[in-house]
């Protein structure tokens, strides 16, 4: 649980999520913050100000327990009032190296509408941190804005996993929610995966890996790692904002330590030699994130090859900005506007799987 200094600093922050623009603007006694031509949110800045650490201190730092519980109260801190969605339902899906815990969503039930579109989720942490918890706000919104179920997904950490742990269970995570699809009451010719950050990076890498054989209806990846090895102007603009460059170093090297080389497509999707042929995506980025352009260039490269790919960039938000939800009137409507768009083009996409 968030200590008690946190939770007031949480309330300060959901407070401060409520004024009018132009007064968190002045609240800031600074000019507005604009990097690369993007202007950061107000809100947002008002919070990192109000941290301790001006939000630079690596995710990261300290022992993993530690770490994990930092980054856990951070998380349930800012939390407000929970979105409704019709039912949550606590499930178990079965992986190699044990049942996972998982979370399903599902929307309000309509009268005659057919059974529907499920998302495969699954949580950002940097394969070292998160669970079930730190995203139950974001797959609440994308249930009930993108009107689709949503399975959120508890796969094995690193270092005690270390890879290919979480590769392997979001593949099963996958297989498991197609054969079950009448049990979990969703539509089984759409079934996607997409998640947020390290979770982007997996469901990109499972819909690569599957693509042969009853692969996702479609993928939607938030500011998805993708290019491990290359640098990139955004990696030296952005870093500190909620993410640093500390921070991604530090999580490749746990997540694979000498098992794969960086430009290894099972961890950097970008260097697949085909990008041909995948499910449609959406990929998300926020103007201040350091993998904001690495992101990007994994969308265009899908579109050079023809495979269907909404680019959507988020311009004034952090990464992470799914989890701020409460606290950043745009990242509340940012994190809507995502669940929309994902919602339409699932529904637009069926009988993709082979």
């Amino acid at each position: 649980m968030p200590t008690r200094v946190e939770r007031i600093r949480g309330v300060a922050a959901r407070a401060l999520a409520r004024l009018p623009e132009r007064v968190q603007a002045s609240l800031a006694l600074r000019p507005p913050l604009v990097v690369d031509g993007q202007t950061l949110d107000p809100a947002i800045r008002l919070v990192l100000m109000l941290r301790p650490d001006g939000g630079v201190a690596p995710l990261s730092h300290g022992p993993i327990g530690e770490a994990r519980a930092r980054h856990r109260r951070e998380v349930l801190s800012v939390r407000g009032r929970l979105t409704s969605v019709g039912a949550v339902r606590p499930t178990r899906v079965d992986g190699p190296g044990g049942p996972l815990g998982a979370r399903l969503y599902l929307p309000p039930a309509v009268e005659g509408a057919a059974s529907p579109p499920l998302l495969v989720y699954l949580h950002g942490g940097g394969f070292m941190l998160g669970d079930l918890d730190t995203v139950d706000e974001p797959c609440r919104l994308l249930c009930h804005h993108g009107a689709m179920a949503v399975l959120s997904v508890d796969y094995r950490l690193a270092p005690e996993h270390p890879f290919p742990a979480a590769l392997v269970d979001a593949t099963a995570a996958l297989r498991w929610a197609q054969e079950h699809a009448s049990d979990l009451g969703v539509d089984p010719d759409r079934i996607a995966i997409g998640g947020d950050s390290a979770g982007g990076n997996l469901a990109a890498v499972v819909s690569q890996r599957t693509r042969a054989e009853a692969p996702p209806t479609a993928q939607l990846l938030v500011y998805p790692p993708t290019d491990r090895p290359s640098p990139r102007a955004s990696h030296r603009l952005f870093d500190g904002y909620l993410l640093s460059m500390a921070d991604r170093a530090a999580f490749h090297s746990t997540y694979t330590g000498d098992a794969v080389p960086a430009d290894d497509p099972r961890v950097s999707p970008l260097y697949a030699s085909d990008l041909s042929g995948l499910p449609p995506a959406l990929v998300v980025t926020a103007g201040f994130d350091v993998l904001r352009d690495e992101g990007e260039a994994y969308a265009r490269a899908l579109r050079d090859v023809g495979t269907v790919c909404e680019l959507h960039r988020e311009p004034s938000l952090p990464h992470g900005f799914l989890q701020l939800t409460s606290i950043s009137r745009a990242a509340h409507h940012a994190t809507i506007e995502v669940a929309g768009r994902f919602g339409r083009l699932l529904r637009a996409t069926g009988g993709a799987r082979a």
